[in-house]
């Protein structure tokens, strides 16, 4: 691991780093099954997407539920820093630019507030790594610092802006423009 990531003790950023990944990987997990099996299931997801704008919205339907369930799962594992980080931030900031846009801050307004912590969270996660007890650990250590934590930011918000340039239409707005 990076030397100069590890100034306190090693186990202590362990432990910090299991705990980040027990906390944002099931979150990110539930939230991807939610799409899939909640109340109205990927039919409701695909209609919720499409009344955001997102096209196809059954394709994005199925691979933001995809995309969520299997970043999670490799933070829960501890696997391939910062790429689970990246494909978090991804998510995170297709809905700050599409459900959660123009409500302000607070996420009981709609707002992103939520987005915007889980996003930094997985970055600031990418640059600790995912520690000693994970696959990536085992395997002899993983990436930590500025480099994987940049990367996840980059690489999470360009993936974005691509998909949101190529696929999201939203419906105009009542003043007679698109809300984009």
């Amino acid at each position: 691991m990076n030397s100069s990531l590890r100034t306190g003790s090693d186990r202590s950023v362990d432990v910090a780093a299991v705990a980040l990944r027990a906390t944002l990987g099931p979150m990110l997990i539930s939230h991807g099954w939610n799409k899939i099996a909640g109340p109205g299931g990927i039919e409701g997801t695909t209609r919720w997407f499409d009344s955001l704008g997102l096209r196809p919205a059954a394709a994005h339907a199925r691979l933001a539920a995809v995309g969520e369930i299997m970043a999670g799962a490799g933070l829960v594992l501890g696997l391939a820093n910062p790429l689970p980080a990246a494909a978090t931030v991804g998510l995170m900031s297709v809905a700050a630019a599409t459900d959660h846009r123009g409500k302000g801050f607070f996420v009981f307004k709609g707002g992103w507030e939520y987005v915007g912590v889980v996003a930094g969270t997985a970055v600031a996660l990418a640059g600790l790594g995912h520690g000693r007890f994970s696959i990536d650990g085992a395997r002899g250590g993983g990436r930590t610092g500025l480099r994987p934590a940049a990367t996840a930011a980059t690489l999470g918000v360009t993936a974005a802006g691509v998909l949101l340039k190529l696929c999201y239409r939203p419906a105009p707005t009542e003043a007679g423009t698109a809300d984009a």
